[in-house]
C-alpha cells in the first residue's frame, strides 16, 4: 500500500491557530470530511503525518519511503491523478508553493523536495491558508465530499411521514439516522445525514449542510446553509455558515454565524455571535503570525474557537472574535476579542485556568463520552499551555 505523509506547511500553519495548536493542519475538518479522509478516500493510501514534535505521538509519521503532501492542500476531482504521474525526481508546487513530492526514509529528506525539478500543477489548488477559509470553503467543500462520499451508494429512506422534503436527490442518509418532523432543504446544495445522527421535531436545515455520525439536532433548531456540525456534537438554536469540528455542544438558542468551533467546546445557553461590524466595515481578527490584528477582508466573520474552551450561559462574542485552547469564558458584557489559551473570566477581567483545574473538566468531559483522558492529550494540553504563556499578559503583572 502507498504511503501519504500530510505535511505541516511552516508558511501556513501558524496562520491557522489556534485550530493547529493541538493538530496537524490535515486533521482540520472542512465540508463533511478532515483534508486527510479526503487523501485516504480518494488515493487509499496509508496515511501519516508530519507536523511538531509535541502532537507527532498523536498523530504519527511514517518512517517509510512516501508521497509526501501539503497538509493544507483540499484536493478535487483529478488531483490524485496527477500526483500518480509525478515521478521520483519530481515536486509539484502551486507558484511557490510546494503541494508533493516523494521522500526518502526520514522526514529530514522533505527538505530535499526543493532541490527537484518543479511541476506545476495545472489549476489553482484549494489551499486552507486562513482560519476564516474554513468556513469560506465549506460550503464547496461539502458539494465535493458529498459526490466523493456517495457516489454509487444509495441513500437510506426518509421513514417519517411528517418530514418535508426539498431535492430529494441532494439528499444522502445513512445507517441509523433519526429524523422527526423536520424541513430538509436541498434545492440550494446536499444535505449528508451521518451514521446514528438524530435530527429532532420542528427542525429546519437548508444545504450544502453535513451532520456527521452520532450528532444531534435538537427541537426547533435553524440550520441555514453551508454549515458542518461534526461527529458526536449537539446543536440547537440558530446556525449559519459554521463548521463545528466534533465532540462539541452549541445544544440551546442562540446565533452562531461564519464561525468554527473545535473538539470538546460548549456553548452555554443562549450564546451569541456577532458576525457582521454595525458600520459594515471588514472585519480584523487576531494573527498569531503577526501578533497583532490583520484584516479578513471580509464583512462576516464571528468566532473562532480552539479545542476544550467553553463559556456560560448568555455570553456574547463580538465579531471577529479569537478564542484559544481550554478557556473558560463567562460574565455579563462583551469579552475581549482576542482570549489567550487557558483564560478564566470574561468582561470583567481575566485569570489563569490551571492545568490541574483544566484537566478536571477535561477528565469529566471526556467521561461523559465515554472516552479516557490519556497520557497523550494530557501531554499536548501540557505543551500548549507552555507555548501560549506570552499571551497571558496578567500573569505578568500578577
Amino acid at each position: 500500500m502507498m504511503q501519504v505523509l500530510l505535511f505541516d506547511d511552516p508558511a501556513i500553519r501558524g496562520s491557522l491557530l489556534p485550530f493547529t495548536f493541538t493538530r496537524p493542519v490535515a486533521d482540520i475538518r472542512v465540508g463533511i470530511l478532515k483534508i486527510s479522509e479526503k487523501w485516504k478516500k480518494l488515493s487509499g493510501a496509508e496515511i501519516s503525518y508530519l507536523t511538531q514534535d509535541y502532537l507527532q505521538k498523536k498523530f504519527p509519521a511514517t518512517s517509510l519511503k512516501a508521497l509526501a503532501i501539503n497538509g493544507a492542500w483540499m484536493p478535487q476531482k483529478g488531483d490524485w491523478e496527477i500526483l500518480q504521474n509525478l515521478k521520483e525526481t519530481e515536486a509539484l508546487f502551486s507558484g511557490k508553493t510546494l503541494l508533493a513530492g516523494y521522500i526518502g526514509e526520514t522526514e529530514k529528506n522533505l527538505s530535499t523536495l526543493a532541490e527537484k525539478d518543479v511541476v506545476q500543477l495545472p489549476h489553482e489548488p484549494a489551499l486552507l491558508q486562513k482560519t476564516w477559509n474554513i468556513f469560506q470553503f465549506n460550503a464547496s467543500e461539502i458539494r465535493k465530499d458529498f459526490e466523493l462520499i456517495t457516489h454509487g451508494r444509495v441513500s437510506q429512506k426518509i421513514q417519517d411521514q411528517h418530514t418535508i422534503v426539498y431535492g430529494a436527490e441532494n439528499i444522502f442518509i445513512e445507517e441509523g439516522a433519526k429524523i422527526k418532523a423536520a424541513v430538509l432543504n436541498a434545492e440550494a446544495g446536499p444535505i449528508y445525514i451521518g451514521k446514528n445522527t438524530e435530527i429532532q421535531e420542528g427542525s429546519l436545515i437548508r444545504g450544502p449542510f453535513a451532520l456527521c455520525e452520532g450528532s444531534t439536532i435538537n427541537m426547533g433548531a435553524k440550520l441555514r446553509g453551508d454549515t458542518t456540525v461534526g461527529p458526536y456534537s449537539k446543536v440547537g438554536g440558530e446556525v449559519s455558515n459554521s463548521v463545528i469540528f466534533g465532540y462539541s455542544n452549541k445544544g440551546h438558542e442562540g446565533f452562531l454565524g461564519n464561525s468554527v468551533i473545535g473538539e470538546w467546546c460548549n456553548l452555554g445557553a443562549d450564546t451569541n455571535t456577532s458576525n457582521l461590524k454595525n458600520n459594515y466595515a471588514p472585519v480584523k481578527v487576531w494573527d498569531y503570525t503577526k501578533g497583532g490584528f490583520s484584516n479578513t477582508g471580509l464583512q462576516f466573520c464571528g468566532l473562532m474557537m480552539g479545542d476544550h474552551s467553553k463559556c456560560g450561559i448568555n455570553t456574547m462574542f463580538n465579531t471577529g472574535t479569537v478564542v484559544g485552547v481550554g478557556a473558560n469564558i463567562f460574565g455579563d458584557g462583551f469579552p475581549r476579542n482576542f482570549i489567550p489559551s487557558f483564560s478564566w473570566g470574561g468582561a470583567a477581567g481575566f485569570t489563569t485556568f490551571s492545568i490541574p483545574k483544566f484537566e478536571e473538566t477535561a477528565k469529566a468531559v471526556f467521561g461523559r463520552r465515554g472516552k479516557e483522558w490519556t497520557e497523550e492529550e494530557k501531554e499536548i494540553l501540557a505543551r500548549v499551555f507552555e507555548l501560549t504563556k506570552s499571551y497571558r499578559i496578567w500573569d505578568k503583572t500578577s
